[in-house]
């Protein structure tokens, strides 16, 4: 009988080759590489081979969603919990991944019907305490300490859960797989078999996926492509605020958030996470500039702040965070070009007040206005806002649902909103809002900066 081939997997990226590399031609992680060994599967005797039918021959199916009891977490999942779905749930360690998903695993349990909490990582005293904290202790939430992921399947099959969670699914690992837990090997096998289960049974799965040290999912291409929806949080440590995105959802849209804040007592929701982002200050200074963002169907005003100094010897430094850096290099481009400001000689340093990670292309206008006045040394007018993207031209070009930013701009007390003159002129008057058309960037600075 011939031998399997075997081959090697890069722990970071999940990379295949067929011989051991020390340097990860994906990656570029160092020694990274671990024998993969095969996987014995076993044959199904008596089993009827799969027939293709046509399309029209296919029930179909009623998406009846689950709500969570987070209005946040609903939006972001595209209005509730889809059955028989497998979402991935990823984030930084702390960031309070297991947090929602006892809060979610209580509501349910409450709501729904029992709910299968299993936990590789710690003991059941340790998660009755966080129970304790956030109010989840409900009889019908079950625990279940165990890494053997078979043990897991037979408990789940015997329980019939309305939720099963797998916190983590690094520490799960499948007897058929001889590679240690937490390989690109045992990952996938597991999430295999908790994909089966999940649409063979109709259990709706929720796992947890750790990060790596470059702050992607552990095998994120391979998790990705398995599961229904990846849902990742965002934020820092030492910040209050947590930002959950979709970056993959198969029954929903990818550009929706949900905002919550880190408190003694759990995660709580915010619905107005505008007002948090915002500086409150009696006075406009120089280097700062509100942007009405949006994400999803959810507009986000949030405050973009800049500082231009010059550099002191070698290559000017360019630090952005919150905005994508690349974003930044061509609007300080654009600004030097069309605008004339002499950015090359200067340190550019960008933050997004907050710990929000801004993806509009929207934001460009209130990013390039940041940047001019903190170099002129100007504040923008009081109670002013911008959104437009910027073209390699110099132009500002249209933005997505104008009139959801001009009403969540004028509810938050801004009286003075610059977008782009296409728009301007098809707008319909808001009273006490003052809407300014714009077609190129220059007039732009000219407008908020005098």
């Amino acid at each position: 009988m011939a031998r399997a081939r075997v081959r090697y997997a890069c722990q970071e990226c999940g990379y295949s080759a067929p011989k051991w590399l020390g340097r990860c031609p994906e990656c570029g992680a160092w020694n990274s590489f671990i024998e993969e060994a095969p996987v014995e599967r076993e044959a199904c005797p008596g089993a009827p081979p799969a027939v293709p039918r046509p399309v029209t021959d296919i029930a179909p199916m009623a998406l009846e969603r689950m709500p969570t009891g987070s209005g946040e977490l609903d939006r972001v999942l595209g209005g509730g919990i889809v059955p028989a779905s497998l979402v991935l749930v990823g984030g930084d360690p702390g960031i309070g991944k297991s947090t929602l998903l006892l809060t979610l695993a209580a509501h349910l349990a409450r709501e729904r019907g029992p709910v299968l909490y299993v936990s590789g990582e710690e003991s059941a005293q340790q998660i009755r305490l966080r129970a304790e904290r956030l109010g989840a202790l409900v009889e019908r939430l079950l625990l279940f300490t165990e890494t053997d992921l078979a043990l897991v399947e037979e408990a789940a099959r015997a329980v019939s859960p309305c939720l099963l969670v797998i916190d983590s699914i690094q520490t799960m690992s499948v007897s058929s797989c001889s590679s240690p837990p937490g390989s690109v090997a045992q990952v996938r096998e597991c999430t295999a078999a908790l994909l089966k289960l999940a649409k063979g049974e109709g259990i709706t799965t929720f796992i947890v996926g750790h990060v790596t040290k470059e702050g992607a999912l552990a095998g994120p291409r391979l998790l990705e492509h398995m599961v229904d929806a990846v849902l990742y949080f965002e934020g820092e440590g030492k910040n209050a605020y947590r930002v959950l995105r979709a970056v993959k959802n198969r029954f929903g849209s990818t550009n929706e958030i949900g905002v919550f804040s880190m408190e003694e007592g759990g995660l709580r929701e915010v619905p107005n996470p505008s007002r948090l982002f915002l500086n409150e200050r009696a006075e406009p200074v120089p280097g700062a500039m509100v942007v009405a963002s949006l994400e999803g169907t959810r507009p986000l005003l949030v405050e973009v702040q800049a500082l231009v100094s010059p550099a002191g010897s070698g290559l000017p430094r360019r630090v952005a965070q919150g905005v994508d850096l690349s974003r930044l290099l061509t609007v300080l481009a654009v600004l030097e070009k069309r605008a004339g400001l002499p950015l090359a000689g200067c340190d550019v340093y960008v933050n997004v007040a907050g710990g929000v990670r801004l993806v509009d292309p929207a934001a460009d206008l209130g990013l390039a206005i940041a940047v001019a006045s903190s170099y002129a040394g100007r504040a923008p007018h009081a109670a002013s806002a911008a959104c437009g993207e910027i073209g390699l031209t110099g132009e500002v070009l249209s933005c997505a649902h104008p009139q959801e930013r001009l009403k969540e701009t004028f509810s938050l007390g801004f009286r003075q909103i610059l977008i782009p003159g296409r728009q301007a002129r098809t707008l319909p008057n808001i009273p006490g809002l003052g809407i300014l058309g714009v077609e190129t960037v220059g007039d732009a600075l000219r407008q908020v900066l005098g």
